[in-house]
């Protein structure tokens, strides 16, 4: 959690950022739909007494009660369920919040929002609202907002695992390290700036910088190079590439357990890139199938073969699939990494050749050994000690601040000291982008819209 003090024009009188707080906003936390039990969350300077209106005596703080929720006009009960009362600043948004855990069917979740929104000074929440409210009152960095929506949408064990260390602050917390390692390089070459004008510069002022702003530059382009924790969260990228008719629409079709793709004897069937996604091991792979790689006079399959060798120019893995009993050297360029697997293996006359694995797709030999081989390379292209980044912006502002550091290293001897305490002071902004510390304006909607009402 962040210190609301970082970001002093987050809720000073009369800015932008105060006036989109004056509003109570209002929503459903749960999903819609028929369920046992639905969630109604207020935050806001009304939310006190709209509860008082609808529920009658407001609860003790942080204690959830026993309540009738009535209409404040004719205060006809229209759900009996639990209220909670969640005083700011102590609280997600840092303002008063109010919760009303109601039955979940339609037709009671309607009447009960429809009350509350009758209550002056309260409006439906935008999407992302709420946890918008929380980065502006200081209780979320950017990076733990982009950790919880990654956390909303993970559909594998491993995403949910890095989805909550990015959300509980760990790459915060990373580049946090890294700026304050910035800061202290800089306090040594203003150091250098003070002593000076007295004559009297400290020996070895400049040189601890320069050794700590090398270091960081390691660092930085390490975590660059570093694209476990992206490709987690965007999935574990396999292309099936090879001839025609090899069997890769088949393969797919049995990685995927249901029929994809379409299978047929002639040549050419596949035309355009097909995509399935698979929870190996706890890790979302995303296995293409492509067209197969041919000479072809036909204007679509040669468009087809132009997209087989674009994704496998772009896949974490490849499989080149070949008949084991017609060899084909893999015709891929630029692969990261590319696996030879020989289908057919139980027919006579196939061989045993340089492949990588032998497979049967229609009998099923190998199969088993090629997912075991899959879900393998799947965990271990994403999996990471340390919290990575997990979107092109930080990725972009990481970027921005190795080449601040990299023009100051480079220009280090002939560079006055001023110079080089500006270039800092530039790398440790683009690092504040991460978190949100400076300049994010231009990102906050694009953030903030990929969450539903009432998160």
């Amino acid at each position: 959690m962040m210190d609301a003090t970082l970001f002093p024009d987050r809720d000073s009188e009369g800015s932008p950022r105060a006036a989109e707080r004056r509003d109570t906003i209002i929503a459903l936390s749960t999903a819609r739909g028929r369920a046992a039990v639905a969630v109604i969350r207020l935050s806001g300077p009304q939310a006190g007494p709209a509860l008082d209106l609808l529920a009658g005596a407001r609860p003790a703080p942080r204690r959830a009660a026993y309540r009738s929720f009535r209409r404040p006009c004719d205060h006809e009960i229209l759900d009996r369920g639990l209220a909670l009362w969640l005083p700011g600043p102590a609280s997600a948004t840092g303002e008063d919040v109010a919760e009303l855990h109601i039955h979940g069917g339609p037709a009671v979740i309607s009447a009960v929002l429809d009350a509350a929104l009758a209550v002056p000074g309260v409006r439906m929440a935008e999407a992302g609202e709420f946890t918008r409210r929380a980065f502006l009152a200081g209780r979320m960095d950017l990076a733990e907002v982009e950790g919880l929506a990654d956390l909303l949408e993970a559909e594998t064990e491993a995403q949910r695992r890095q989805a909550l260390r990015q959300s509980s602050g760990e790459l915060s917390a990373r580049v946090e390290a890294w700026r304050e390692r910035l800061v202290g390089a800089m306090a040594q070459i203003e150091a250098a700036i003070d002593f000076s004008d007295e004559g009297d510069v400290p020996d070895g002022l400049r040189e601890r910088a320069r050794g700590e702003i090398e270091s960081l530059a390691v660092d930085l382009a390490a975590a660059l190079a570093d694209t476990r924790a992206e490709r987690l969260r965007e999935g574990f990228r396999v292309a099936i590439v090879g001839p025609p008719n090899a069997g890769k629409s088949s393969l797919l079709n049995l990685l995927a357990r249901r029929d994809a793709a379409i299978v047929a004897d002639m040549p050419g069937t596949t035309r355009d890139v097909i995509e399935t996604y698979l929870d190996l091991g706890g890790v979302p792979v995303i296995v293409v199938d492509t067209a197969g790689l041919r000479e072809s006079s036909d204007a679509a399959e040669q468009e087809g073969v132009r997209r087989s060798a674009a994704q496998a120019r772009t896949a974490d893995l490849v499989i080149w699939l070949e008949d084991a009993a017609d060899p084909v050297e893999p015709a891929v360029e630029g692969a990261a990494g590319l696996w030879r697997v020989a289908n057919k293996a139980d027919l006579a006359g196939a061989g045993r050749g340089r492949a990588d694995h032998f497979i049967s797709v229609r009998s099923g030999v190998g199969v088993e050994r090629l997912i075991a081989a899959l879900t393998a390379a799947a965990q271990e292209g994403t999996s990471g000690e340390a919290a990575g980044l997990t979107r092109a912006r930080h990725r972009d502002a990481l970027q921005a601040a190795l080449v601040a550091l990299d023009a100051c290293r480079n220009g280090w001897d002939a560079l006055p000291d001023e110079l080089a305490a500006e270039l800092l002071r530039q790398a440790a902004a683009e690092l504040g982008r991460v978190t949100g510390r400076v300049g994010v304006e231009d990102v906050l909607d694009r953030v903030f819209a990929t969450f539903c009402i009432g998160k």
